[in-house]
């Protein structure tokens, strides 16, 4: 347990009861900040958008850059209320809207459900919202932290309201399918690269990407349908949509159903750019025979 994780997660609990207001302003000031000194993760999400983005202009592409420096500043640090503020207070800063049969089926159905949420900034919001309006049991899938503490910090935000199991990365797939077919909702995040194993190259934005096919797989597994949520950060907190459920979804095409997860994301990207999580390295791993990007 080292003292930086200690002080860290220190500081987070002394933020937890400051207004919004200041804690997004002071993590706005830290955005700015990170965008200029982080020149090597700078790097990368420029490189994201001008391979994604490649119609808009330079200088549109830089806004967006800036931008979402300021937003992955201001979502961590809305991490000190969201796992330690009062539950009204995280309440009142959630705001769920969408399609209200999923969302009344979310909180009282009994029915396999996969949560379909790719990385925007609001995740961990999101997360949080849909577990304090449910009793269903639900999972994420989890990769552990290299420091214990930290590790064990994260865990208990993420399982801090509702029945939530969070699964490690590495149990395999019997656990998530064990969830679902006992009638649980799944939490998952399937929209970054993992390496070659276990994935397929999809495109995204045009560039093929290589893409965990969990979606389609446990959905047709588990016998469970596909809900997108997509959580905003807005100036009182954050705003989480729960879209209306895929029809025809899966298909017995593993490799089709991946490349439509990656086509219909592309379009709730496009809704907010500068919210989705640009500093992830999602080109990494290359298909055989092609240039590194990064």
């Amino acid at each position: 347990m080292s003292l930086s994780s200690r002080l860290g997660i220190g500081f987070m609990r002394v933020l937890a009861p400051l207004p919004l207001p200041l804690v997004r302003g002071f993590s706005r000031i830290l955005g700015r900040v990170l965008h200029t000194i982080a020149v090597p993760r700078r790097r990368v999400v420029d490189r994201n958008l001008a391979l994604c983005f490649p119609e808009k202009s330079e200088a549109e592409r830089r806004a967006i850059a800036r931008e979402t420096f300021v937003f992955v500043a201001q979502s961590w640090l809305d991490r000190s209320w969201l796992w330690h503020a009062p539950e009204k207070v995280v309440a009142s800063r959630l705001k769920i809207v969408g399609s209200e049969s999923e969302i009344r089926e979310i909180a009282e159905g009994d029915a396999p459900m996969i949560l379909f949420a790719p990385h925007f900034y609001g995740l961990d919001a999101a997360a949080t919202a849909l577990t304090m309006h449910t009793a269903r049991p639900s999972a994420t899938i989890y990769t552990t932290q290299r420091d214990p503490m930290v590790d064990a910090w994260i865990r208990e935000g993420r399982t801090r309201f509702g029945d939530v199991a969070a699964l490690n990365r590495v149990d395999g797939i019997k656990p998530v399918l064990s969830g679902l077919r006992k009638g649980g909702l799944l939490y998952l995040l399937p929209d970054m690269d993992f390496g070659r194993d276990q994935t397929i190259f999809v495109p995204f934005y045009g560039v093929q990407a290589a893409t965990v096919p969990s979606l389609s797989r446990f959905a047709r597994l588990g016998k469970a349908k596909v809900v997108p949520v997509v959580a905003k950060l807005t100036p009182g907190g954050y705003e989480i949509e729960v879209k209306s459920a895929w029809q025809n979804f899966p298909s017995d095409d593993v490799e089709a159903d991946t490349a439509l997860m990656n086509k219909r994301l592309q379009g709730y990207i496009d809704a907010m750019p500068s919210q989705y999580y640009w500093v992830h390295r999602r080109f990494k791993t290359r298909p055989d025979g092609e240039p590194k990007i990064y």
